[in-house]
C-alpha cells in the first residue's frame, strides 16, 4: 500500500536494520552455490536491492553483495561481472532471480577446475534486513510540490518511494507515479518520464538526480504551456 493519499503525499524517510538471515555461511563457491538455493527471499531481497541504502557499499561497479563477494574475495573477476548483470527488478519473482543467480554460479562451477574458497574471516554472510520509516513531516499537495523539492528529498526518502516502493506495494510502481495519478491533474508526461528510468544500477544520488532533471524540465514546461494558454 503507498504512503499517498489524493489529497496530499507523506513523504517518509527511511534506515534500515540488518541482521543475520538463519543460513550458513559460505567459504567458497561450491557452499555459495548450495546457500542460494535455500536461503529467504527477505536475503536474496538484501543482498541484491538494499545495497544501494548502505553506506558501507563501496564498489558500485559491483551492484549486489553476491558479485562484490566474488571480486573481492573469490578474486573471480568474470564471475563478477556476470552477477553484476543481474537486474532483480526485471525478474517476476524471487523464484525467478534466486534461478538467474543458481544458473551463473553453476556454469562457473562448470568452467573452473578449481573452487575458489575466500580468506579466512571474508566468508559470505547471508543476511536481510527491516526497514524502519519515519515521517519527514513534508506533505505535498500538488505535482508542482513534488518537481520543486525532489532536490530537498534526503536519499532515505528517495529509495523508500522509488526503490523499496516497487516490493511493497500491489502494483509494483513508485509511490510518486502511483500518487500524481490520482492527483487529476494533467501529469501523464511526467509520469511517462519516471517510468522510464532504469533506476537499479544508479547510486542513490545519481537517481536524486536523475528524478531532479525530469521534475525541473517538467515544471518549466508546465509553467510555459500556462503562460502560452494565458496569452
Amino acid at each position: 500500500m503507498s504512503d499517498s493519499t489524493y489529497m496530499g503525499f507523506a513523504v517518509k524517510d527511511c534506515t534500515l536494520i540488518t541482521r543475520m538471515a538463519g543460513v550458513r555461511e559460505a567459504l567458497n563457491l561450491r557452499e555459495l552455490e548450495e546457500r542460494v538455493k535455500n536461503c529467504p527471499d527477505e536475503s536474496l531481497f538484501h543482498h541484491f536491492c538494499e545495497t544501494v541504502i548502505r553506506p558501507t557499499f563501496d564498489y558500485p561497479e559491483y551492484t549486489n553483495d553476491f558479485a562484490l563477494w566474488a571480486g573481492a574475495e573469490l578474486r573471480d573477476k568474470k564471475l563478477a561481472e556476470r552477477l553484476s548483470l543481474i537486474n532483480p527488478y526485471k525478474t517476476e519473482s524471487f523464484d525467478e532471480l534466486r534461478q538467474q543467480l543458481i544458473d551463473i554460479l553453476q556454469e562457473r562451477l562448470g568452467e573452473i577446475d578449481h573452487i575458489p574458497w575466500a580468506p579466512k574471516g571474508r566468508a559470505f554472510q547471508f543476511m536481510q534486513a527491516a526497514t524502519v520509516v519515519f515521517d519527514t513531516g513534508i506533505v505535498l499537495e500538488s505535482a508542482g510540490d513534488l518537481c520543486t523539492k525532489m532536490s530537498e528529498f534526503s536519499l532515505g526518502s528517495i529509495y523508500y518511494h522509488f526503490v523499496e516502493a516497487r516490493r511493497r506495494t500491489d502494483s509494483h510502481a513508485d509511490d510518486f507515479t502511483a500518487w500524481l495519478l490520482e492527483t487529476g491533474e494533467d501529469v501523464e508526461d511526467l509520469v511517462a518520464s519516471l517510468r522510464m528510468i532504469d533506476f537499479y544500477f544508479m547510486t542513490l544520488a545519481e537517481l536524486r538526480s536523475t528524478l531532479t532533471a525530469i521534475t525541473s524540465n517538467f515544471m518549466k514546461n508546465y509553467q510555459y504551456g500556462k503562460n502560452i494558454t494565458k496569452l
